[in-house]
């Protein structure tokens, strides 16, 4: 997700713990990092209380940032008063909203147990936030060639059925798969394919 400078400065802006994810698609981010307390999450997941966070159903709907204690949405599982017992008193949730064609958005669930977070702290934080978010933006440059390749790979084509397929020599295809890997800074063809379906592109 960052490097361990970042994860530094997040942890000192968000002490009793924070949650990262960059670039959710349709299901799964594609990089997160979870700070929190492990009993806390460890029962934030055996509850399923995702599906009542308002937090988290926040971040989904908005962008821009905002108080755990001001967010206008309702807590019916109380889940905000449970994480308090956690030591998550106060935070702060961050959202990037999708932008371009890739659609996905970036968001952040900052927390400490002292105070409410002062507004030059929820900027940094914010700035952090979409400084990775947009590090983390799709490649542009794959080409309709290279995207049709990995769609292929991905429903488990032999480079020799893509070949015929499309009409060409494996070896164009390799150049494809090729040039696909390293605009996508994956070692191998399988790597590609699941970063591609990460960002969105496949």
């Amino acid at each position: 997700m960052s490097g361990p400078r970042e994860g530094r400065e997040f942890s000192l802006l968000a002490p009793a713990g924070y949650y990262i994810a960059l670039r959710v698609g349709f299901a799964f981010p594609v990089a997160e990092h979870n700070a929190l307390p492990d009993a806390w999450v460890e029962l934030y997941t055996q509850r399923g209380y995702m599906l009542y966070d308002p937090v988290v159903r926040w971040s989904y709907e908005n962008s821009g940032a905002i108080r755990w204690s001001e967010i206008p949405l309702p807590d019916p599982r109380n889940v905000l008063a449970m994480a308090a017992q956690y030591g998550l008193g106060y935070g702060v949730a961050i959202a990037c909203a999708p932008s371009g064609r890739e659609g996905q958005r970036s968001f952040g669930s900052f927390a400490r147990s002292d105070r409410e977070y002062e507004d030059e702290e929820i900027e940094i934080l914010q700035s952090k936030l979409l400084r990775l978010h947009e590090a983390t933006a799709p490649p542009t440059n794959l080409t309709r060639a290279e995207l049709e390749a990995l769609s292929m790979v991905r429903d488990g084509l032999l480079l020799k059925e893509i070949a015929n397929r499309l009409g060409v020599s494996e070896g164009a295809i390799k150049q494809r798969l090729k040039s696909a890997k390293l605009k996508l800074d994956a070692k191998t063809s399988s790597q590609a394919v699941s970063v591609a379906v990460a960002y969105g592109l496949i």
